[in-house]
């Protein structure tokens, strides 16, 4: 079952559970079923409630456990049950409480969820409280999980033995549990782009760092002024590339990135290196993942002058069409073979082959979905070109069909 999947089926659990639980207590207040029709049944209004209460605990439980996202959630949960009190832990501590009886009972806490946090499973108890006055007589401790077992435990407190709290408490546990879930998810897509954002600045070659400071250097005395322009590209070149935030970028910036490094380029190849931009300027504010193009010219650069006396042209273009903006990357080299290039988008990467082209193709599928792949057209000897389609609507986010 997908991780979507997962949590609508334990955010309805613990929906109609607790609306349950919820309404129960509702209609014991009330004394009867009657209800006002502008309002709605009392089913459906204990319904509503539920499902504003969890969509308010939801936020905090998707950043973690931890001390300040269960302070947060604590009071919606305890809500969401219409319990006395309610705690949250972890495998060491309690992280919040919100509720009554908190003095007396929290340093129980450890030992009471102790026997949960061991098996991952939920139990029920009598608190064992001596205070007449303390509502707290009847505990549901229910675990936290996430992907590696068991994080932490929900400990609901009621004023009597309840097989309906217990069900509701358990359910709603799940539910915090798929929120918990989803967090790292979350977490490990986090580490995911980094690490392919890693592994594109890896590709950054060594040598193309050294041969342009190389270049910059023969420059210093010939020609001062060139010299220290470059220097000033390559310092630009580098500070965006490396840089440590963002998953996105304008096009604008990733063009100009480009350009920088082409410029670096030029100066070592000289005359063997021509360039040609197109760029529309209305698709220059377009959104697009970071270092998305710069891969796929360095790859022109090297494949178009690799064995080659009389040099290449690369032509990068960027176009409007309509919903889209349009990036073409081309070169006049000596192309791939189209069954080694299908063994490098799978990922499979014989030697000298690079990762831009996968790792560029990979991204984009995943931020815009499988049909927004790189489109790539080339043949031994026949050049290659690469197009990127970019939606202009919000990256990460596929439209809807119409």
């Amino acid at each position: 079952m997908s991780g979507i999947a997962l949590a609508a089926a334990a955010a309805a659990g613990a929906v109609l559970l607790a609306a349950g639980f919820v309404l129960g207590r509702f209609a014991g207040r009330r004394g009867g079923p009657a209800a006002d029709p502008d309002l709605g049944t009392p089913v459906e209004r204990a319904t509503f409630h539920t499902l504003h209460t969890a969509s308010l605990a939801a936020p905090p439980l998707r950043a973690g456990l931890t001390e300040e996202t269960a302070r947060r959630a604590a009071g919606t949960l305890r809500s969401l049950l219409g319990t006395e009190a309610l705690c949250l832990t972890d495998r060491g501590a309690v992280l919040a409480w919100d509720g009554a009886g908190e003095e007396h009972h929290r340093a129980h806490v450890p030992e009471q969820v102790a026997e949960t946090l061991e098996t991952g499973r939920s139990r029920s108890a009598h608190t064992g409280c001596a205070d007449p006055a303390c509502p707290l007589r009847w505990a549901v401790i229910a675990p936290l999980t996430g992907e590696d077992g068991v994080l932490g435990a929900l400990v609901a407190y009621g004023s009597r033995e309840s097989a309906v709290l217990v069900r509701a408490a358990t359910e709603v546990a799940r539910w915090a549990s798929v929120q918990l879930e989803l967090a790292e998810l979350d977490r490990s897509r986090t580490r995911i782009v980094e690490a392919e954002i890693r592994a594109l600045r890896a590709q950054i070659s060594p040598h193309f760092i050294f041969n342009s400071l190389a270049a910059i250097a023969s420059f210093v005395r010939t020609d001062p002024e060139r010299a220290r322009e470059l220097l000033l590209e390559f310092a630009d070149f580098t500070r965006y590339s490396f840089r440590r935030h963002g998953e996105f970028a304008q096009l604008a910036d990733e063009l100009r990135s480009i350009e920088q490094y082409l410029a670096l380029a030029g100066a070592r190849f000289g005359d063997r290196l021509k360039v040609t931009l197109q760029i529309a300027p209305e698709v220059l504010p377009v959104t697009l993942p970071f270092l998305c193009l710069q891969p796929l010219v360095e790859n022109a650069v090297k494949h178009g002058l690799q064995d080659r006396e009389r040099g290449c042209r690369v032509t990068i273009a960027a176009r409007d069409a309509g919903a889209e903006a349009v990036v073409t990357v081309e070169d006049d080299g000596i192309g791939m073979d189209p069954e080694l290039l299908r063994a490098v988008l799978r990922g499979e990467h014989p030697a000298g082959s690079g990762i831009g082209l996968s790792n560029v193709d990979e991204r984009l599928r995943q931020v815009y979905g499988a049909e927004y792949g790189l489109v790539i057209e080339t043949g031994v000897g026949a050049g290659m070109k690469v197009t990127v389609r970019i939606p202009k609507y919000r990256p990460g986010v596929h439209r809807s069909a119409p």
